[in-house]
């Protein structure tokens, strides 16, 4: 990790990332978050391969990414957004009862379908937070063409 004044060279990989979402294999659905601005927005990136598990029936022959599990590759990046900057804010102190719940989503649209060979790329910007809930509008690209977006919610729990 770099120093807080320059946030959007924060780069965080997988390592990092497990040590923030208590996810694993086979539900961690993004491989590096960047350009962390804290309590603001950062960017998610999945690299969709041919291996993904959901391919086998999703569907057999024309593989393509669940729209469900690109929703909750912008929830785990707002995760990793909201734990990463209580983190720095409390001087790289991990509090590791700290957990996000997704509640709700709204507005969503799929308007391209992820294949295998695809880099998602998921910008994800908050809106407002009330207390320990979050609200995100997130948006999901591959080539620079928008492909997914929605509007969703989710609560810090200690």
């Amino acid at each position: 990790m770099t120093d807080k004044t320059n946030a959007l060279d924060i780069i965080l990989d997988i390592n990092a990332i497990k040590k923030l979402l208590p996810h694993r294999y086979p539900f961690l659905l993004v491989d590096k978050v960047k350009n962390i601005v804290p309590f603001e927005s950062a960017t998610g990136i999945k690299m969709v391969t041919a291996n993904e598990w959901y391919f086998e029936g999703h569907f057999p022959n024309h593989p393509i990414m669940p729209g469900v599990l690109i929703i909750e590759a912008m929830a785990q990046t707002a995760g990793v957004l909201i734990l990463h900057s209580q983190q720095l804010e409390k001087e790289n102190q991990v509090d590791q009862q700290s957990m996000v719940y997704f509640m709700s989503m709204e507005k969503v649209k799929f308007r391209k379908p992820i294949v295998p060979g695809d880099a998602l790329e998921i910008e994800i910007k908050k809106e407002r937070v009330r207390g320990n809930v979050w609200r995100f509008v997130g948006k999901a690209f591959v080539d620079g063409a928008l492909t997914n977006e929605a509007t969703f919610t989710a609560m810090v729990a200690h």
